[in-house]
């Protein structure tokens, strides 16, 4: 036995690991496979990033479209109610009288008197006052003198030129005398006309001094009293005078009517003060012309008042005759709306988009009014149009069945939330 041999025995079935086997290590990882891991974190980032972008963009879709849902204004729409077929329609008319005249000062002093007040029937000519004018009295006086002095002078020129023209054919004057008296003759004769017309001027304000009715009829008016300062051409009235024997009554016919008044017809005009009477006029003459703000023909009808019943200033309704302009519908007055370019109703298309529709009125009873153009019978009229509609909006439309059966309007607006809901 050696020592070699038998020294240090391994155990039985253990080998003892190579020198290449050494302790295994974490291996580093190949660029390729980087990569891949980089690109795959990118894809997630990206996705998530565009899964992001795509939420916030759908709610604020769902944002602005709730927004607008509930910024659009509610209204209620109905059908145009058919209107009644008739023959005559009723206009508003103004009562003036025939003549009306304001009386001013034409020339200056101070009231002396006056002879009739207010309510005065007077004829045309009357005295109705008394100017007292001093000086415009001794204005006149001066050139009544100075008319006599130009008079004198022009006699005297014309004296001494016909002498030198009867000498100048003897030589007994000279020509160059002969013509400077003739030129002085008509010279004088000149002053002597210029005097007179000054003259007839200063007379002619002087008659103002009496203040006359231009025509018969009634003094409405009587701005002076006794003793008060009358400036010539002042603002202030001395009296105001209207004729009330005949009434113009003016009214303003539409467009679409302006074909059926005929000058000479007979007009039925009521007065709300004396109710169930009729009175009659006559349509005397029109202004042959449109209005272009307003498309109405401005007629005057004549009616007889001498039995002193009616008075100016008061409001007629004046009833024409009318034919047959196609279907006309009625409306409440509340659903007009007035815009700069005219006359205009709301209707919804398409559901709950607003259409203005320029429209022309008939007879206007006040509550409600006659379209005579520009509705048709399918058209759904906004009943309380907001002031701030405009064409194309988008509205909400109430049901009317809903609002007076307490049921849930069709497309509800959601209910605003309360403090602690969620």
């Amino acid at each position: 036995m050696t020592n070699g041999a038998h020294s240090n025995p391994e155990p039985q079935g253990h080998k003892a690991p190579a020198d290449h086997e050494a302790a295994p290590e974490q291996r580093p990882i190949s660029g390729r496979k980087a990569s891949v891991a980089l690109v795959i974190l990118a894809i997630a980032v990206i996705g998530f990033a565009v899964f992001g972008i795509l939420k916030r963009h759908h709610n604020d879709e769902v944002l602005a479209r709730t927004t607008q849902e509930m910024a659009a204004p509610s209204v209620i729409a109905l059908p145009a109610k058919a209107g009644a077929p008739v023959d005559t329609f009723v206009l508003p008319g103004n009562v003036t009288a025939y003549s009306d005249a304001p009386l001013l000062a034409r020339t200056s002093g101070y009231l002396d008197h006056w002879y009739y007040d207010i309510g005065a029937k007077v004829k045309k000519g009357a005295l109705l006052a008394v100017i007292s004018t001093p000086e415009l009295d001794q204005q006149v006086a001066q050139a009544q003198a100075d008319l006599a002095t130009a008079e004198t002078n022009a006699g005297n020129a014309k004296v001494q030129a016909d002498r030198y023209k009867g000498l100048v054919g003897s030589d007994a004057v000279s020509k160059l005398d002969t013509d400077t008296f003739v030129t002085q003759a008509a010279s004088t004769a000149s002053a002597v006309k210029s005097s007179q017309a000054n003259l007839d001027r200063l007379k002619e304000l002087q008659s103002f001094e009496k203040v006359y009715a231009p025509f018969d009829g009634v003094i409405t008016a009587r701005g002076v009293d006794t003793g008060q300062l009358i400036n010539e051409g002042s603002g202030s009235e001395l009296f105001h005078m209207q004729a009330l024997q005949t009434l113009r009554v003016y009214a303003n016919v539409p467009e679409v009517y302006s074909a059926n008044v005929k000058r000479g017809e007979k007009i039925a005009l009521t007065f709300p003060q004396y109710p169930g009477r009729t009175f009659e006029g006559t349509l005397v003459r029109t202004a042959d012309a449109i209005d272009p703000a307003n498309r109405t023909l401005l007629v005057e009808v004549d009616v007889d008042n001498r039995k002193g019943e009616l008075m100016p200033g008061s409001l007629a309704q004046v009833h024409f005759k009318a034919q047959s302009v196609g279907q006309s519908f009625i409306l409440p007055a509340s659903a007009l709306i007035f815009r700069r370019d005219g006359l205009r109703v709301g209707t919804v298309v398409s559901g709950d988009v607003a259409h203005l529709v320029p429209i022309t009125i008939g007879e206007d009873n006040g509550a409600t009014v006659e379209v005579i153009a520009g509705l048709n019978a399918n058209d759904r009229v906004i009943q309380d149009p907001p002031d701030s509609i405009i064409e194309g909006e988008k509205l909400y439309v109430e049901s009317p069945n809903a609002q007076n059966e307490g049921e849930t309007p069709a497309n509800p607006q959601p209910a605003p939330k309360k403090d602690g809901d969620k």
